[in-house]
């Protein structure tokens, strides 16, 4: 039986893990963090991600966690409304709340899948017929394939294909993200203000219970972003001085915020996404960023599509290639769609959402 390592206990390792233990074989996953991740922005979910996620017979579950946002009111300095957004320009045919999506798919998976927390992948050695995997604690483990599924920051991606860095782009923003007391009291809507080149937005969360709260802005000339979260303190006063609206309140409720994210805006262009037995999947190997909205699609249904190619070819290399052959032009539609949004400062038309899939139980096509 086949014996995939996954790094990363996100969407994609989680939704990995399921459709191989589905296809007859077995996955231990390794995460950094100390638990699955709670927070992080809502996913939405369009066309052919949700025949996936129905496929996965977890489709109704989700849909009890909707987020039900609304639409977001652009307002200037005053707070005066200037125009509305729609929100299913935002939310698609599904949103729910990202940390919520991850619990169902580790309950979902937990059973039948290994998952080791607190440990990451030092180094890969591949050899004839395997692959020697080590780890920062935990003792090295033999395995058949490797699957990066660990982000944009991915260490697989690092140690076997790009150990400088060179595949990963910025599209020339910084963001961040927390969660805040609703103290503006937001009914399943949005507010933004938009102050020439930056951005704050509050949307109301956990059904009015919290509201999150989202800074965007230009990334400083000449500076790489910082991991520790208060290093991002003085760059957002820096960034927003002057801003009106409720920007200053935000910020002091940046300090106190909790499920705090923050990066730059990025993508990953790779010539390819597999070399020997590992490969890559979702952020890790295609990131689009979150301007594309489209991320966590992405890694939904390449879980979906890369497991399918492995139980339907003797040949890892075989099934890589089929795997990258069906979504590469899905992935770069994707990034050609987050550039397209950046210069126009809103979400850009022209997304491919209904991706051509098989259903590999019943009617594979063999490229």
């Amino acid at each position: 039986m086949t014996h995939v390592l996954i790094s990363g206990a996100g969407v994609a390792g989680s939704a990995l893990a399921y459709w191989l233990h589905r296809n007859g074989m077995t996955a231990t996953v390794v995460e950094r963090a100390p638990a699955i991740r709670p927070g992080g922005l809502p996913v939405d979910f369009r066309g052919s991600a949700i025949t996936v996620l129905d496929r996965m017979g977890i489709l109704d579950e989700l849909r009890s966690h909707t987020t039900r946002t609304g639409d977001m009111t652009v307002v200037d300095a005053a707070g005066a409304p200037l125009w509305t957004m729609q929100g299913e320009v935002f939310t698609g045919d599904l949103e729910v709340p990202k940390d919520d999506l991850a619990r169902v798919l580790y309950e979902l998976t937990a059973p039948f899948t290994e998952y080791v927390f607190a440990d990451s992948v030092r180094a890969v050695t591949e050899r004839s017929d395997d692959v020697l995997v080590e780890f920062d604690r935990g003792e090295p483990r033999v395995v058949d394939l490797v699957v990066g599924a660990d982000g944009v920051h991915s260490a697989v991606r690092k140690l076997v294909f790009d150990p400088h860095g060179q595949s990963v782009q910025s599209l020339g923003i910084w963001f961040t993200t927390f969660a805040l007391p609703n103290y503006l009291g937001l009914d399943y809507t949005g507010v933004a203000h938009i102050a020439d080149d930056r951005s704050a937005n509050v949307i109301a969360s956990r059904h009015n219970t919290q509201a999150r709260a989202m800074f965007v802005f230009p990334a400083p000339l000449g500076s790489r972003p910082p991991r520790d979260v208060a290093s991002w303190q003085p760059i957002l006063r820096d960034a927003f001085a002057g801003v009106g609206w409720e920007v200053p309140r935000l910020l002091a409720e940046f300090a106190e915020g909790t499920e705090v994210y923050a990066d730059e805006m990025a993508q990953v262009l790779l010539p390819a996404w597999s070399w020997g037995r590992t490969v890559l999947i979702g952020d890790a190997g295609y990131c689009a960023s979150p301007m594309s909205g489209r991320g966590t699609s992405q890694a939904i249904i390449g879980a979906y599509v890369l497991a399918g190619e492995l139980a339907s070819r003797d040949d890892h290399a075989a099934a890589f290639d089929a795997y990258e052959q069906r979504l590469r032009g899905y992935a770069r539609t994707n990034q050609r769609l987050a550039w397209q949004s950046v210069r126009l400062g809103r979400p850009a038309d022209g997304a491919l959402d209904d991706v051509p899939i098989p259903d590999y139980a019943t009617d594979l096509t063999v490229l």
